[in-house]
């Protein structure tokens, strides 16, 4: 009788949503990305989702390739920056009037990008985004508050000093290029306190320019967004400062501690961002493997894992490197093994390569490697964070938004011999390493 009665007390619930009026389907008809590119140069790209929450985002063409000698770290203190003092609001403000209305404010960065996040409901679109254009177009670094991100910075160089991927891969940008590509994500030691406020007003002023912005809306009407797009209008317009291109040399650096573990990368150029040969590299990686896609599962269709495992019983890691930026790209295989194999894993893995190099590149196997990169890409956009970044990226480098079928189409005109050529590419170009743990029996990259 409980469970009868508790039946009965569930169904009397639910008349409120029984009851509720039906909403018409027709008004929430499936929308595309929009853009829009202001005279200032500044890109609008949106997208109504009809979500609940709205998700906007500022990206910018200044990350740390852009910094030079002289203020080097500096994008570091800028991510940090972005809760601090503006021209339109203090430091306490945007803290307190974000956290009223339920938001969330946060900054990342690349090498080539920062971006500036702001999430809420739709009802305080108004309100976050009073605070994301004071943040963006009017900071005042102040000395004090500077000075104070010190203690910061050096809590995020000690955190990443704990995960040896990323000593591993920012020795391998530094190695493998001659400037810009080459700069860290995070501030150098000798540069640590440093920093002036009037080096991170000269490089927003440099860097922080119309042109070189793209203002992204998830949930959100383009109409709206282009109304908070020209109230950028009080920031500096022009190309801002130019880049250096990114110049490939190759190169070796190894990190020697006491370690059991060996992290290993070795690379070589490969394409740039966009590129039909930038689509050849993504196939090849999944070709060769680039990790597990079953939690705790063998990694049965790794080229990689399957040849390391017939020369070790040792445990291990392995998988490819692709990276692409504007206008040059990093791709080859990164493994993790003891010291004591740490030599014959990476040079199985390079033998992979040269394989494939040398035609052993099955149907099969291409087409489950274009399977591959496309779920990866279409899942990613089931995301918030996935889809703002893709039409960010896309916004910012062209202007314009290619949708998801074009790119899933530009992987699949991806051909065998495409990815051939592509792992020739990385066997005939100069190679780059970076190593880190005991590297008595690890060999030099001219031995490999």
């Amino acid at each position: 009788m409980k469970g009868i009665r508790s039946l009965s007390n569930f169904s009397r619930r639910l008349y409120a949503a029984q009851a509720a009026p039906k909403l018409d389907a027709a008004a929430f008809s499936a929308q595309e990305v929009q853009v829009t590119k202001l005279p200032s140069g500044l890109v609008i790209a949106s997208l109504e989702n009809y979500s609940p929450a709205s998700r906007i985002g500022v990206f910018v063409k200044a990350g740390c390739r852009y910094e030079t000698a002289d203020n080097q770290g500096v994008t570091h203190l800028l991510r940090l920056a972005a809760n601090l003092t503006t021209k339109g609001a203090s430091a306490f403000k945007i803290c307190r009037g974000v956290e009223a209305v339920g938001g969330s404010l946060s900054v990342t960065s690349s090498r080539e990008n920062m971006i500036y996040t702001v999430d809420c409901l739709r009802d305080h679109i108004d309100t976050v985004m009073e605070y994301l254009i004071n943040v963006t177009t009017a900071p005042e670094f102040r000395p004090w508050e500077v000075a104070d991100l010190t203690p910061r910075v050096m809590v995020d160089k000690a955190m990443a000093e704990q995960k040896p991927q990323i000593g591993v891969i920012e020795s391998l940008h530094a190695a493998a290029y001659k400037s810009s590509l080459s700069n860290s994500l995070y501030c150098p030691d000798y540069m640590v306190g440093q920093i002036s406020s009037e080096q991170m007003h000269s490089f927003v002023q440099n860097n922080f320019t119309s042109s070189r912005m793209a203002l992204i809306g998830l949930g959100v009407d383009h109409s709206v967004l282009r109304q908070v797009g020209e109230q950028f209008l009080n920031i500096r317009g022009g190309a801002g400062a130019a880049g250096k291109k990114a110049q490939y040399r190759g190169g070796e650096v190894r990190l020697l501690n006491r370690d059991e573990l060996v992290h290993a990368a070795v690379v070589s150029e490969s394409a740039a961002v966009g590129s039909a040969e930038a689509a050849a590299f993504s196939v090849l990686q999944r070709v060769l493997g680039a990790g597990p896609y079953i939690k705790r599962g063998a990694n049965t269709t790794s080229k990689l894992s399957q040849a390391i495992a017939t020369a070790t019983t040792h445990p291990f890691g392995a998988s490819a490197f692709n990276v692409s930026y504007s206008d040059s790209g990093l791709f080859g295989v990164y493994t993790i093994a003891q010291a004591a194999s740490a030599a014959d894993v990476i040079k199985v893995a390079l033998g992979q390569v040269k394989s494939v190099a040398q035609g052993d590149l099955t149907a099969a196997d291409l087409t489950r490697a274009k399977n591959q990169v496309k779920a990866d890409y279409l899942m990613s956009l089931e995301s918030s964070d996935g889809m703002l970044e893709d039409m960010g990226s896309q916004a910012l480098a062209g202007g314009t938004y290619q949708p998801p079928e074009a790119v899933a189409q530009g992987i699949d005109s991806v051909s065998s011999n495409d990815v051939i050529n592509a792992a020739k590419k990385f066997v005939e170009g100069k190679k780059t390493m970076a190593s880190k743990g005991q590297l008595a029996k690890m060999p030099f990259v001219d031995e490999l």
